[in-house]
């Protein structure tokens, strides 16, 4: 016999002697005695007793069910206390049961949970009969109010998930809630905390939302038709819904008949009446820095987490950097600025040949836009989907006024600690919500080009040092030659740095960038602020040819301006708790050395000019500033993107302007200038800081380079014999008659009252005495 027959047989001898020894149980099981029968159902309900003790750790500790009421959310604070935003976590305001029609009341309990005011937490009635329902194939819930408000406010802690353990949590929530609280205060709760869709929590704001009129104004039927939508927000949406919100609507005010709360004779004609919406969208007013305080919330939150606090219910004060005054006038200087050249853009885009004349362009827009692709998804061909949106003149013209629409950044911080002082992420938060100054890549076009004068004076070259003004071709890879190019042809005489860089010269800092290394330039660029974004070494650079953001250019100006020592931009100084408890400080931080102070003096003494007599010389002439200011202009190809950085050694302040695709300029050779475009734009926002004294006007920047010992002698000696200096007074800033931008009208004179607001100067027209600057950059391949 094979060893597998053995042990075939040995096993079968096996299952004979345990079904002889388990025959009698067996039988006894399938014939239980009336005893065994009585323990087995009483020992259902046991288990279930014992387990339900087991889980009550498990539950929610309920301290306080109107934690809700209680939550103050984090508020923001600018550096000269004016509030900037509060983080909610919920569109929501609190109303007490007698703020509220009683007609809400009424609804809800005659629907949701008729016996309320009876039971403590679970109707067993109702939970029997919607059990019997639901193995009768009519599924049906018997939660009661109490219950769902445990599920409301404890989703986590009770689960989600349809299974019994979840339901014995949420029974016991219940049982809790209904000891420690009254009834009154469950149904306020309840009440103040459900959603409505649309960022609309709570019975106040759904009433705002969908009948623009508070929770105590709501008729029966504006009540029946909000109950009606707690059994599904969003399948009785009575906007996107309104049939079956009607019938929901209708089946609410059937209950409160059949309840008691509502006169029987009404309910004919009440269910005639249509279902009318008032819809309003409730949003939440962004504040004067929303771009700003959306970085706050990040840190923030980064913050909370980390040390075991929540924003939106704990009551946290954030003390922030920011300037209330300067961010109000920054703002509509971008606003102001903004319009006028989004006429200009509106006037080149609009006719045959800017729009109607950029067939190409236009076809390549819509192949991108939501319409196209919605319409492929459907189904329909490339083809006639091109065709028909093509034919399409209110979907052409919203896509032409979306590609055009100008956008603008703006950032200002204190150089010597880093505090940001202003911060305007675009010209409407809501339209245009992407922020220009911290997200937003753009090339900087000629405001690169203080990295490589700055490399080639810390090599040792000097400001006098010149270069022949030639035509320019430096071999690239690939057998490709970069002739960079001036507005004017090449003079063949010798060009300082000084005016190279004052003047904005490309083939001067092209001879430059060759001399000194774009290795070298980047290194720089880096240390001094261009920190995220990634700069590729190539002679191109030169010009701006890499993208970076306009926050990491005024970080590595505001370098300069300190005299060669970074410091990462600063947005909050402190935290609070809601009593005024310090929770933690940011202590100023130490200057990171990015650039020998000696050469950044060099340097920023070379961009002085810029300001004094070269591209930037519209900020003396137009706005009359006449602090010690130093600066540099930027224009990319085509007139892409304008830029405009200026420097006082108490504030540094840039600007962006262009378009969200770089595929479209605002064509003109004038006005696309960074000079006349961004320029404007910081030339308010600094006659505003000067003429309020927000920085000082007499303050001047000086060199910290350390003098050695013979020199440090003489200028002691020096100060002996030296007469004091008269104060110098402040000289006021000259208010001309200026032209004004073609189709604007003329902005209203300043109101004569304190602070003292900025000037309206409109844009240089042609012919003025600021110096054309074209920075020609090659496209990117």
């Amino acid at each position: 016999m094979s060893l597998f027959l053995r042990l075939r047989q040995a096993l079968a001898g096996l299952l004979l002697a345990l079904h002889s020894r388990l025959a009698p149980w067996l039988s006894r099981l399938r014939r239980p005695s009336r005893r065994e029968l009585l323990l087995g159902l009483a020992a259902l309900p046991a288990l279930l007793l014992v387990y339900s003790l087991i889980l009550i750790p498990f539950t929610p500790g309920i301290r306080d069910i109107r934690k809700a009421k209680l939550e103050q959310p984090a508020r923001v604070l600018s550096a000269d206390g004016k509030e900037l935003a509060v983080f909610k976590w919920a569109n929501r305001e609190w109303v007490g049961l007698e703020r509220m029609s009683p007609q809400v009341k009424a609804a809800l309990i005659a629907t949701e949970d008729h016996r309320f005011y009876e039971h403590h937490g679970i109707d067993f009635y109702r939970l029997a009969g919607a059990a019997l329902r639901t193995f009768s194939g009519d599924k049906q819930g018997g939660s009661t109010l109490t219950q769902q408000l445990a599920r409301n406010l404890y989703p986590d802690e009770i689960g989600r998930a349809p299974t019994l353990t979840r339901k014995l949590k949420e029974a016991i929530t219940a049982f809790k809630i209904e000891a420690l609280y009254s009834k009154d205060e469950i149904l306020e709760t309840y009440l103040n905390t459900v959603p409505f869709l649309y960022n609309a929590w709570g019975i106040e704001m759904a009433a705002r939302t969908y009948f623009d009129k508070p929770a105590r104004s709501l008729d029966v039927l504006e009540a029946a038709t909000l109950v009606g939508m707690l059994k599904g927000n969003s399948y009785y949406n009575p906007v996107l819904n309104p049939e079956r919100a009607l019938a929901r609507r209708n089946t609410v005010l059937a209950q409160m008949v059949k309840r008691g709360k509502l006169d029987e004779a009404r309910l004919a004609g009440l269910q005639k009446k249509p279902l009318r919406i008032d819809f309003e969208r409730q949003l939440e007013a962004p504040g004067p820095a929303p771009h700003f305080a959306q970085q706050i919330r990040k840190l923030l939150i980064a913050w909370a987490d980390s040390h075991g606090y929540n924003i939106y219910a704990d009551g946290l004060v954030v003390r922030t950097t920011l300037d209330s005054r300067l961010q109000a006038q920054a703002t509509q200087a971008v606003q102001r600025r903004g319009r006028q050249l989004q006429a200009l853009a509106d006037q080149a885009w609009a006719g045959r040949k800017g729009w109607a004349g950029s067939p190409e362009l236009v076809e390549a827009f819509v192949r991108e836009s939501k319409a196209y692709r919605a319409a492929l998804a459907r189904g329909q061909t490339a083809e006639e989907t091109l065709a028909r949106l093509l034919a399409d003149k209110p979907f052409l013209d919203a896509l032409r006024q979306e590609q055009t629409r100008v956008q603008v950044g703006f950032l200002a911080l204190d150089p010597r600690d880093g505090q940001v002082r202003a911060w305007v992420g675009s010209r409407d938060f809501q339209t245009d919500p992407f922020d220009h100054v911290a997200q937003a890549r753009r090339q900087p076009g000629s405001t690169f080009k203080p990295f490589v004068y700055g490399a080639a004076f810390d090599k040792g070259m000097q400001p006098g040092d010149t270069l022949i003004d030639r035509e320019v071709e430096i071999p690239l890879p690939d057998d490709e030659v970069w002739r960079p190019t001036d507005e004017s042809p090449p003079s063949g005489k010798p060009v300082s740095l000084r005016d190279g860089l004052v003047y904005s010269r490309n083939r001067i800092t092209a001879q430059l960038m060759d001399e000194v290394g774009p290795a070298r330039v980047a290194r720089l660029a880096k240390k001094m602020g261009v920190r995220q974004s990634p700069l590729e070494e190539v002679p191109s650079l030169a010009l701006g040819t890499s993208p970076v953001t306009l926050k990491e250019m005024v970080a590595a100006y505001g370098t300069l301006a300190n005299g060669g020592g970074y410091i990462e931009p600063v947005l909050i100084t402190r935290i609070e708790d809601r009593s005024g408890q310090v929770l933690e400080e940011f202590a100023p931080v130490a200057p990171e050395a990015a650039l020998d102070p000696g050469v950044a003096y060099t340097l920023l003494d070379v961009m002085r000019g810029v300001v004094d007599r070269g591209t930037g010389v519209a900020i003396r002439n137009q706005f009359g500033l006449r602090a010690d200011l130093a600066g540099k202009t930027g224009t990319t190809q085509d007139n892409t993107d304008g830029w405009f950085i200026l420097m006082h050694p108490q504030l540094v302040g840039g600007a962006w302007v262009g378009f969200n695709d770089n595929r479209i300029t605002l064509r003109s050779d004038y006005w696309g200038q960074g000079a006349r475009s961004a320029l404007p734009i910081v030339g308010d926002t600094f006659h505003y800081a000067l003429a309020n004294r927000l920085i000082d006007p007499r303050q001047r920047f000086v060199s910290r380079e350390e003098p050695g010992l013979l020199q440090r002698g003489w200028r002691w000696v020096s100060r002996l014999w030296a007469p004091p200096e008269p104060e110098p007074e402040p000289r006021p800033a000259p208010r001309r008659p200026r032209p004004q931008l073609p189709s604007q009208p003329a902005p209203p004179p300043p109101v004569p009252a304190e602070p003292v607001p900025a000037p309206s100067p409109p844009l240089p027209t042609p012919g003025g005495e600021t110096r054309p600057e074209t920075a020609i950059i090659p496209a990117e391949r």
